[in-house]
């Protein structure tokens, strides 16, 4: 048996440095140490790659092992550019999450190859033989996707995550939003429709509804035919996770998408608080009495509290809406309405063709600025509002604003789909396959958002390591 190191280049052109391993003429596996862009890079690598051949091999150390962990005095140190180290360090976090249960070894190598290297199922194959891992057969995978979804895969990858979001505390609160994924698609079926895009393409989608914890933890994920509307995602999502680790006590906090009367009732009727956020078509006049005191004039982050009726006759409710007044969103919001102003202005002059623009007003017979509506804009956009059921006496409008901005961890975790594991384009063809495409990235991205926690560093930036020192930074 022998084993030499050789160089080799990647398609994106940087050098890639490897580790081969042959008895005879029989390629035995490829170890695959790093990416160089550089030559200092490069010298490194080549060093590493030579200290692993004369059996230097240290330990990439999450500190999943440590007493007290989740804790942040424990930091991580990463001490090693061997890619190999960067592999198995993503199956300690993988076994820490307790997707071991799964039972299935080529459903973990698809894991973590999607987060190595997110790719197709046939390149998938490629990847793990550059981290010497012997992979599964294209046929084995196939079968391995089916199996997935026959097997209630995802079920117990859920209430892995469901253990470890309750165990560091993270289950006070959920949070829900909704995405588009696109396929590689000409034609239609009854799951994958043309639909409202948020990528703006035209090609079939499949809408997706992710419910995270506090800190963009993945708890719950479902996918929708691509033309369904958002508001009728989280009904269905919220009813499926406590359905299936049987809790009532949930605070869910969704974006104004979600805000309809159908769905304030279902979470009232199920027993759910809520807080979602509100369309401010309605907010000074909310406000009467405080903008009667005090006129238009506000502190910067001052709150202010009003009770509106919303839905009609039996879905009828009177709810609390809590408004936040923000200095910096006026100033923004002032210059996009400043900008449309002189769209308008120039319509009305003649020096712009007739478009549906905002603020043009066409009652008479030439179109002209509609001030009234500029001045109302102004008011609107310097308030943001929040639509809740839970009483003051529990949760103050500070903390309600507090916790709604945390949704911005459930959009961290769609981009890190999308980009870090790249969800789309997906090139599954049937139901079932697109789910067991879905449970694979969902189990991908709960162990990618421990490894950012432990690490206090980027997913995207510790695979580009591949697992080179990134220093003793305490995780977050």
């Amino acid at each position: 048996m022998g084993s030499f190191v050789r160089k080799v280049k990647t398609g994106s052109g940087a050098t890639a440095v490897q580790i081969v391993h042959k008895t005879g003429s029989r390629r035995d596996g490829i170890e695959h140490i790093g990416s160089a862009h550089t030559d200092a890079d490069l010298h490194v690598l080549l060093a590493t790659a030579h200290r692993r051949l004369a059996g230097d091999q240290p330990e990439l150390d999450l500190g999943l092992d440590a007493p007290g962990l989740g804790r942040p005095e424990h930091g991580l140190v990463v001490e090693s550019t061997q890619s190999i180290v960067l592999w198995q360090a993503l199956e300690r976090v993988y076994a820490y999450l307790g997707f071991d249960a799964v039972g299935d070894e080529h459903f973990k190598k698809l894991v973590l190859a999607r987060i190595v290297e997110p790719t197709s199922k046939t390149e998938a194959i490629r990847v793990m033989e550059n981290f010497g891992i012997s992979p599964p057969s294209l046929r084995t995978i196939t079968r391995t996707l089916q199996r997935i979804q026959a097997d209630g895969v995802r079920g117990v990858v859920s209430q892995a995550c469901f253990d470890y979001a309750t165990a560091t505390g993270g289950l006070a609160l959920v949070l829900y939003d909704v995405t588009t994924l696109y396929f590689e698609a000409d034609d239609e079926d009854e799951l994958r429709k043309v639909g409202m895009s948020k990528e703006r393409k035209v090609d079939p989608q499949i809408t997706v509804g992710l419910l995270v914890d506090r800190s963009g933890f993945p708890l719950e994920v479902q996918c929708f035919e691509g033309n369904k509307a958002e508001t009728k995602t989280l009904i269905p999502v919220v009813t499926a996770f406590k359905e299936r680790h049987g809790i009532d006590d949930l605070v869910i906090v969704a974006d104004a998408g979600m805000l309809s009367a159908a769905n304030l009732l279902a979470l009232e009727e199920a027993g759910q608080r809520f807080i979602v956020g509100s369309l401010i078509t309605k907010a000074p006049y909310d406000l009467a009495d405080r903008f009667e005191k005090k006129g238009t004039y506000f502190e910067d982050g001052e709150i202010a509290e009003s009770q509106r009726v919303m839905g009609t006759g039996t879905q009828a409710r009177s709810r609390r809406i809590v408004y936040q007044y923000s200095f910096k969103r006026a100033k923004r919001d002032d210059r996009n309405i400043n900008k449309m102003i002189e769209k308008a202005e120039k319509i009305a002059a003649g020096t712009r063709p007739m478009k549906k623009d905002r603020f043009v007003s066409l009652k008479g017979k030439q179109p002209a600025v509609d001030w009234a509506l500029v001045e109302r804009a102004r008011q609107l956009t310097r308030i943001k509002g929040y639509v809740t059921n839970i009483p003051m006496s529990l949760m103050s409008g500070h903390v309600v604003v507090a916790a709604y901005h945390d949704l911005w961890t459930v959009e961290q975790s769609f981009r890190m789909s999308k980009s870090d594991v790249k969800a789309r384009p997906i090139f599954h063809r049937t139901r079932d396959s697109i789910e067991a495409h879905l449970t694979i990235v969902f189990a991908a991205l709960a162990v990618s958002r421990v490894v950012q926690a432990r690490t206090g560093v980027s997913i995207k930036k510790f695979r580009e390591a591949g697992a080179s020192t990134i220093g003793g930074t305490p995780y977050r």
